[in-house]
């Protein structure tokens, strides 16, 4: 069977600084990483551990020049984890679905403060 392309939009490689919060049991969680890969639809990047998939997230992050076409953007997305990957090295390669997003003011805080650590 050949090969069909899935995707519903372009995927840009940018490693993108982000913030993802999620709830665990009655937990909340919070992880910061950078992307792998982005689009309009959908997020990938990795954590040391995965997020059930179906599991609702929030992400924040800068959406940077390239994409946009004009100033970095600050924004904030729902979505759900589509997929989890374990990756070797104990990480795992995480698939977000974004359903819905909105745009940050400049005073609200983001996920960028120079230590965000790379989970690969």
């Amino acid at each position: 069977m050949p090969f069909r392309e899935r995707r519903r939009a372009e995927r840009f490689n940018f490693e993108v600084p982000l913030t993802v919060r999620w709830t665990e049991g009655s937990e909340l969680r919070e992880a910061h990483t950078v992307t792998q890969d982005m689009s309009s639809g959908g997020v990938y990047f990795f954590l040391p551990a995965g997020i059930p998939e179906g599991t609702a997230v929030e992400i924040e992050m800068t959406v940077p020049t390239q994409i946009t076409l004009g100033p970095p953007t600050r924004v904030r997305c729902q979505g759900r984890i589509q997929r989890c990957e374990l990756k070797a090295g104990d990480t795992a390669g995480m698939a977000t679905a974004i359903e819905r997003c909105e745009f940050l003011a400049e005073t609200e805080d983001t996920a960028e403060d120079g230590q965000i650590p790379t989970f690969r």
